[in-house]
């Protein structure tokens, strides 16, 4: 049996897909890609020994946010307003010593700002929030985990279509 690799972080980016020169490599501190969360429905029968949280084929609404060092100007020019992101992962694989690209696509709205506590004696952060994110999708090693489009109305885990039956069932 294969052993699960130990991939290791080694690089972040966060910049604008559409535009050249808005790489943030040398100032961001911090991507966290949101949380992928399967909405649940919970049924408790009277008559039952307990209830069930029932999964379903959709995700609740995500996130992303990062830091930069600094206060990222370029940033304010399109907040509040959606557009589409590209972040950039490095990974090492450990055992092989191997560099694993991973990529995401965000489209969303920027809608937060809030800077770190003033210090000169330290560089100041900011902190940054993505909201109204219609389209999501992570690809790592060309593997695509997992795929997000809210208007599309598609959802896919490796691959694999989980609102398809959904939308057969609709007619649509």
């Amino acid at each position: 049996m294969a052993q699960q690799p130990l991939l290791m972080l080694t690089a972040v980016d966060i910049r604008r897909a559409t535009e050249t020169g808005t790489s943030r490599a040398t100032t961001i501190a911090t991507l966290t890609i949101p949380p992928v969360n399967f909405v649940t429905s919970e049924h408790s029968p009277g008559g039952g020994v307990g209830a069930v949280n029932f999964t379903q084929p959709r995700i609740e609404a995500l996130e992303p946010t990062f830091s930069a060092k600094g206060i990222d100007r370029e940033v304010f020019r399109g907040m509040g307003v959606v557009d589409r992101w590209t972040f950039a992962a490095a990974y090492r694989d450990k055992k092989t010593n191997r560099d694993i690209p991973a990529r995401g696509i965000i489209e969303g709205a920027v809608t937060s700002w809030e800077p770190d506590e003033s210090d000169p004696a330290e560089m100041q952060g900011s902190n940054y929030a993505f909201n109204e994110v219609t389209h999501f999708e992570f690809v790592l090693d060309g593997e695509e985990l997992i795929y997000f489009d809210f208007w599309e109305r598609v959802i896919r885990r490796n691959g694999d279509d989980l609102f398809a039956g959904v939308r057969s069932a609709l007619g649509a």
